[in-house]
């Protein structure tokens, strides 16, 4: 029978200075979130590990969020987005905010008839023409949400006019239909990926994502935005600060964070 050491010996080893080595390049931007790892090969021959070694350290560094698996292989990302719920913003000024580049690829936007949900978000008839627009949001070139927003046809036909892959609507809404907005509703909720979110997240199907409804108001308390929001539950994790009903604390911010800059909540 083997003792506890000879069975550890046997078990593939991450190596330190490998995933330190790592590590380090992918937070200088040497190895670039959404690019592939480079081969097994190649890192065999650079740093003189076994496979079985490199592996395991690799495996490591997707524990510790650095590496993630696609169904097209190995790629570079980021640990976890750490984002505060405190206010509405638009998804372009959360990633600023976090130092991350944010863009977005229009995978549909058409007419279609408001269902019950739709309909109830946002105030009209069932069976109402609204604009359904589908976009994945991307940072660091890494998929991080998927998106469907329903907007009334008027206001939705003025924002498809627009450059969606570079504006959000937010902005659009804001600075082109002179709508302000004043505040949302968010309802969120865990969920498995379906086969659509999946293909436009580029992960598995049944993976477990957050789902968030945000009916987004203008003046008047006027829902104009209304919009699921798939977001990757491997990517992100929410944060928030509640204040104890009845305390005597007033006005109270919370703990400092080490973000960049303000953190802010996900949007549009």
């Amino acid at each position: 029978m083997r003792t506890d050491s000879e069975f550890r010996r046997s078990v593939p080893q991450s190596v330190p200075h490998v995933e330190d080595a790592l590590v380090e390049r992918i937070s200088s931007g040497a190895l670039v979130p959404g690019h592939k790892l480079p081969p097994e090969d190649s890192l065999i021959a650079e740093f003189g590990v076994s496979r079985s070694a490199l592996r395991t350290t690799i495996q490591n560094l997707v524990q510790r969020g650095f590496i993630e698996n696609r169904t097209n292989g190995k790629f570079i990302t980021r640990p976890k987005i750490t984002q505060e719920l405190k206010e509405l913003t638009s998804f372009v000024e959360d990633m600023q905010s976090l130092g991350r580049s944010a863009t977005a690829t229009v995978i549909d936007h058409r007419i279609v008839a408001a269902d019950e949900v739709v309909a109830r978000k946002l105030a009209i008839p069932v069976d109402t023409i609204v604009i359904r627009i589908q976009r994945v949001r991307l940072a660091d070139q890494m998929p991080l949400s998927f998106d469907e927003t329903y907007l009334p046809r008027e206001l939705g036909e003025k924002v498809i006019a627009e450059n969606l892959e570079t504006e959000p609507i937010f902005s659009i809404l804001e600075t082109k239909c002179d709508v302000p907005l004043v505040g949302a509703e968010y309802r969120l909720e865990s969920s498995l990926a379906d086969a659509s979110v999946a293909e436009a997240l580029q992960i598995r199907e049944r993976q477990p994502v957050f789902l968030i409804e945000r009916t987004s108001y203008s003046e008047g308390h006027r829902p104009v935005d209304y919009e699921k929001l798939h977001y990757r539950g491997d990517q992100i994790q929410f944060v928030t600060w509640l204040a104890r009903r009845g305390g005597t604390m007033h006005n109270v911010r919370g703990p400092r964070r080490s973000y960049r800059k303000t953190a802010a909540k996900a949007g549009s």
